[in-house]
């Protein structure tokens, strides 16, 4: 009668049947680790619950993306059709499955007048809702401060992060908006505005959907009815929900029967969302009895070498559930530990070892180079766009095509080229008081001369105090006064201030120039930097937007947030050092790095055959302080200390001497005017 159930492993089964048929109805915590079969467990105690007389209409299903919820329901679909007599069962859909918001929309449809909103009301997006707060801004005068208020997205991260983290104002402003901490009046009397414009509006924003029905069930004769809809409540990556997500769950089953959560403490990386691993951590005391807890370890991803070295990182955890996960996959090849000497080497490294694996047969579509911010892949980028090596990032634009790297490449391209007017343009547009009309006048003045033209031209009163500056920085680099690659130094020295003006967060962004910096060392010249760097430009691309390039196979770039969910044969993590992994900007408290340390675990258990940690034994860092930017020795991470060294091999990569590129003799006796040619090909 089970034989639908028969390729399970028994702690997969065990989860499966969980109260079915049998006097437990104890709630029940799945604790999954990486590569055990999570989905298809959960999938396989749907269609079971279904199959033994649950009515599919009576099952909420909440997951954390349409696409999960939709393979879960084809899943499900398959498993109850294998079953005696599940034909006709699988053709009933799970009417009450999808996300936490998709359901909260339906919910709050269904009891808007009971609850004082408009049945007709809409729901913003985060589009609208930033511009819905930029109007709430501007009609309480916040725009026309004297010192820099907060962006429209900027103070819709932060009341985002309050709703959803159920934290007061000030402490969330602490701990992940310092920059803004001086607005906390302020931001009080625009969220209240805010909310006030949305009820006017009727309008809810993507948080409100979570909020209202978390205040939906506070009331005991609504969440009586809403509970009493649903026999089971199961729910998929329970380590990354948030306060109001829990709440909302303890509402509907407060005693804890047909309640399934499974997800995986070790994998709980999502803070800068507001969720939170105690949701997971205090799950089975929140009930009484508590909650049963089965974990599966058993693994059917990696080798168990990796999965050794990847248990010891997490078993030095302050508070975890224990488990050990273990691989039939015996392997041979230890997680190789490589020490070498700087970031250059670690590209040069990464690269060669890449095109390697091709060689023995591994596409580049099934390795992956991972990093905790990303930053950290800029001179990758360079080297792989160099190399003509076709690769996508996922975790944010791709290190070329962020605005400010952008800037600092239009002043260089400017200075270069004074005749360039679209490098010219953006340039002079980064110039407070300095409009469209008076930069088009700028670039007109320079059209007969060189760059140095710039200080004869007198700007708006409004615009001297930024025109001085940016004049005499343009006559410096056009004499070549500082040389290359000092030149760059200058041009980030003189942009840091714009930074500051037009990015709340100009500390993070800062990091990316310093890399600019250390990529620029790199060429002989500021004409072949830009060359080499203009001739196959990067495209945009970012976990939503833009498509794989037209090569049939192509390299797989990603921080280690995105990667979560993915594996590849052949994974590599750059940076593995303090500093990097944990993030000096996130060791502030123990919970801090404790996720740090599960960001470690999560990377390592991507891996299917080779795992590569790199440790640069010096980096560049970009310091706030006088000591200003400078290379620092770096040291192994924290999260592999000496203890557990053994299961890892350590490898030191050899240093090879790379000769500069020579330059190629002309003849100086030959003109030919191919501009002239070109000119007239239109004529």
């Amino acid at each position: 009668m089970t034989a639908y159930l028969a390729k399970l492993n028994p702690e997969q089964r065990r989860a499966v049947e969980h109260g079915v048929g049998g006097a437990d109805d104890r709630p029940l915590l799945v604790i999954a680790g990486a590569g055990s079969g999570k989905t298809n467990t959960l999938a396989h105690r749907v269609a079971h619950l279904i199959v033994n007389g649950t009515d599919p209409r009576r099952l909420l299903l909440m997951t954390f993306s349409r696409r999960a919820a939709a393979e879960m329901e084809r899943r499900v679909q398959r498993i109850v059709a294998a079953a005696p007599g599940g034909a006709a069962l699988a053709a009933a859909a799970l009417t009450w499955s999808g996300t936490f918001h998709s359901v909260a929309a339906r919910l709050l449809r269904e009891f808007a007048e009971r609850i004082g909103l408009a049945p007709g009301f809409t729901i913003h997006d985060r589009t609208d809702s930033a511009d819905l707060m930029n109007l709430a801004r501007h009609e309480l005068g916040l725009t026309k401060t004297e010192s820099r208020f907060p962006t429209k997205a900027t103070c819709l991260a932060i009341y985002s992060r309050t709703v959803n983290a159920q934290t007061a104002l000030a402490e969330v402003l602490g701990q992940a908006f310092p920059w803004c901490a001086e607005w906390d009046t302020e931001l009080r009397g625009l969220f209240a505005a805010y909310v006030d414009a949305k009820q006017r509006h009727h309008v809810l924003d993507y948080d409100d959907l979570l909020l209202y029905w978390a205040q939906v069930m506070v009331v005991p004769a609504f969440a009586g009815e809403i509970a009493d809809r649903f026999d089971h409540v199961l729910v998929d990556e329970y380590q990354d929900t948030n306060k109001l997500q829990a709440a909302i769950l303890l509402a509907l089953k407060p005693e804890g029967r047909g309640l399934t959560v499974v997800g995986d403490d070790a994998q709980s990386i999502y803070s800068f969302r507001a969720a939170t691993v105690r949701n997971i951590l205090d799950f089975p005391r929140a009930f009484s009895p508590p909650a049963r807890l089965v974990t599966l370890e058993r693994n059917y991803r990696s080798t168990q070498p990796i999965l050794a070295a990847a248990n010891a990182v997490i078993g030095l955890a302050a508070e975890r559930f224990t488990k050990n996960l273990w691989s039939e996959r015996t392997g041979s090849e230890r997680p190789q530990l490589v020490s070498l000497r700087d970031e250059a080497d670690q590209v040069n490294y990464v690269v060669d070892r890449v095109l390697a694996n091709r060689e023995r047969g591994i596409a580049l579509k099934a390795q992956a180079v991972l990093f905790r911010a990303s930053h950290h892949s800029g001179p990758l980028e360079i080297e792989l766009t160099r190399r003509n090596i076709p690769f996508v990032k996922f975790g944010g634009l791709k290190f070329l095509e962020v605005a400010h790297v952008k800037d600092m490449l239009a002043c260089l391209r400017f200075i270069e080229n004074p005749r360039d007017r679209i490098a010219g343009f953006r340039v002079l547009l980064l110039l407070p008081g300095l409009g469209p009309a008076t930069a088009a006048r700028a670039l007109d003045h320079m059209a007969s001369a060189d760059a140095t033209a710039l200080q004869t031209f007198t700007p708006p009163a409004r615009a001297e105090d930024a025109w001085r500056p940016f004049a005499e920085l343009v006559h410096s680099l056009a004499r070549h006064e500082a040389g290359w690659p000092a030149e760059l130094e200058q041009v980030r020295r003189w942009y840091e201030p714009h930074l500051e003006r037009m990015h709340d967060d100009a500390h993070l962004r800062a990091a990316d120039l310093v890399q600019l910096e250390q990529i620029a060392a790199t060429y002989p010249s500021r004409e072949r930097f830009l060359t080499e760097l203009t001739l196959n430009p990067p495209e945009a691309t970012s976990d939503e937007a833009g498509s794989p390039p037209l090569d049939e196979d192509f390299l797989i770039l990603s921080t280690i947030h995105s990667a979560k969910g993915q594996e590849w044969r052949a994974v590599f993590v750059l940076n593995t050092v303090d500093g990097c992994i944990p993030s000096d900007l996130a060791t502030g408290t123990p919970e801090e790095i404790e996720e740090e340390r599960r960001l470690l675990y999560v990377a390592m258990t991507r891996a299917k055959d080779q795992l590569d940690l790199i440790v640069p034994q010096r980096f560049y860092v970009h310091r706030q302080t006088k000591s200003g930017d400078q290379h620092v020795y770096a040291t192994r991470t924290r999260f592999i200390p000496a203890p557990i060294l053994p299961l890892f091999e350590p490898r030191t990569w050899p240093l090879v001497a790379r000769a500069p590129a020579g330059k190629t003799p002309m003849r100086g006796d030959l003109q030919v005017d191919i501009a002239a040619r070109m000119r007239g090909m239109w004529r």
